[in-house]
């Protein structure tokens, strides 16, 4: 598990939203926050045991510095909801992170409208709208928005053409709001390689011909993506439209 020196409370009185942030990559990402100084808003769609028991870990390291929010962020009216818990219980917002993200296989021949309509709608129309309804309170404090991308977006994984397809538009969306909203906030993207596998079955071939792949011929873990998250809300404020991928140097790979 990866915490923040204690002693930098680098985020100290501000505000950081995280989607998806119950378990895996989020939660690791709310933990490096939270223990840098900020509140932190976790967002959850059916998690919510994990997503309590995460509130309620935080808030005993710091009382009050931590809510749950559950929304299925298809949901119109979502994004309204997150920021307005984030408003009426911090009294702001400093950084949005756009981690929720549904991920499975929709081989040629088998996908359906309700796979694009869910795949898309939570790898892009959801930060989309969340980063729009998000804004105003962004640029009053001229905050961040972090888009969680996957190395994917760049290359595609065989069997995956609309996951592919969400997060390769997910870099441009990364790149055209960070034209949109400068001066006052940045936009910046994480794009992970294999720092976890999904929790769909994949069998011991299948990840060491992964590992085989990466430079570093290892797996990376949440807290190598939190560590980046961390950088990018700390020690980055003249770095934006920018995707930085944390993957072992998987994208150096020529296959």
């Amino acid at each position: 598990m990866f915490m923040a020196d204690p002693d930098t409370q680098a985020l100290a009185n501000r505000t950081v939203l995280i989607t998806g942030a119950a378990r895996r990559v989020g939660a690791a990402i709310a933990r490096a926050a939270h223990g840098a100084g900020a509140n932190v808003v976790i967002h959850h769609r059916r998690s919510s045991a994990e997503a309590a028991a995460l509130v309620a870990e935080l808030n005993a390291l710091r009382a009050g510095s931590s809510c749950a929010v559950a929304a299925d962020l298809l949901d119109p009216g979502a994004p309204a909801r997150l920021v307005e818990a984030a408003l009426s219980t911090f009294g702001g917002l400093n950084v949005l992170v756009n981690n929720a993200s549904s991920f499975y296989p929709t081989p040629i021949g088998s996908v359906t409208v309700e796979q694009w309509d869910d795949l898309v709608g939570s790898n892009l129309r959801a930060p989309l709208f969340l980063t729009q309804e998000a804004a105003p309170a962004l640029r009053q404090s001229r905050g961040l928005v972090l888009n969680l991308i996957d190395i994917h977006g760049f290359r595609p994984l065989k069997r995956h053409p609309v996951y592919c397809a969400a997060k390769a538009g997910l870099v441009m969306l990364t790149q055209s709001l960070a034209r949109e909203l400068g001066p006052e906030i940045r936009v910046n993207g994480i794009a992970p390689g294999p720092v976890l596998w999904p929790e769909s079955p994949m069998d011991v071939a299948q990840r060491e011909a992964i590992i085989e792949r990466t430079a570093l011929k290892r797996v990376g873990t949440p807290a190598d993506v939190a560590r980046t998250a961390l950088f990018f809300m700390c020690d980055a404020p003249y770095i934006t439209g920018q995707i930085l991928a944390v993957d072992g140097g998987r994208s150096t790979s020529g296959h």
